[in-house]
């Protein structure tokens, strides 16, 4: 009786012994071998959060609201910083990073976040050429339409430099003014010069988050000519370039 005591005991020990190094798995079959319950630490649940590190468009955070002062103290946004990663904040992040000679992605990761805020000076001024306005030859037409490529039914609207959220220069670089316009670059390429009825002669050098499709806005000097202008459905005429 006793050895048969002894012999169990052993056993048991043996059996305690090897569930501890066992892997998880061996400690389930000792414990239901005996009748017990398995213990086995479970693993929680993997969580998924965005990276907090990246700042995009079409967030709203005090982050952006951060990133908006700074381009706004670098002249490189106007207007007021609301804390809405728009359109109009990308544009001004992408030519920040341009000239900051980093991957212009409109995205804000570590790099352009240290950029930021180490910036000290403003936003650089073109040459003076590019604040030149664009020459208006005389029409060759009878209508008054300079000689043209082709025509394109556009929704037609105006803007100005003094819009909340615009900054002082184009997309491409260039001081913003009459005489330019944004476009979509899908329907009209940069640098495409263009005559509207009502408006004259503007260079396709800007694009904006609202210009998708056949809908271009011209660029005006003050916030009455725009307010004139309103919301116009007109053909417009591609120039030659030469």
């Amino acid at each position: 009786m006793m050895k048969k005591q002894f012999a169990t005991t052993l056993l048991i020990t043996f059996l305690i012994i090897l569930s501890q190094s066992a892997p998880a798995h061996a400690n389930f079959f000792l414990f239901n071998l005996f009748g017990g319950k398995n213990t086995a630490p479970t693993q929680p649940p993997p969580t998924h959060s965005n990276n907090p590190d990246v700042v995009k468009l079409g967030m709203h955070n005090s982050e952006v609201y951060t990133i908006q002062q700074y381009l706004i103290r670098a002249k490189y946004l106007n207007g007021v910083a609301d804390g809405s990663f728009g359109h109009h904040t990308q544009q001004a992040v992408m030519q920040f990073q341009r000239d900051s000679r980093l991957t212009a992605d409109g995205v804000v990761g570590p790099r352009t976040m240290s950029a930021l805020k180490t910036f000290k000076g403003t936003r650089p001024k073109v040459s003076s050429p590019a604040l030149r306005r664009p020459v208006y030859h005389p029409p060759q037409n009878n209508d008054g339409v300079p000689h043209y490529l082709y025509t394109v039914p556009m929704l037609v609207t105006a803007y100005t430099r003094y819009d909340e959220g615009c900054t002082d220069y184009t997309y491409r670089g260039t001081y913003l003014r009459r005489g330019l316009c944004a476009v979509d670059p899908n329907v009209i390429p940069l640098g495409t010069r263009l005559y509207v009825p009502g408006y004259g002669e503007a260079i396709a050098d800007d694009i904006g988050g609202a210009i998708q499709g056949n809908h271009i806005d011209l660029a005006m000097d003050t916030l009455d000519e725009a307010f004139d202008w309103g919301t116009k459905n007109v053909t417009i005429y591609v120039l030659s370039n030469v």
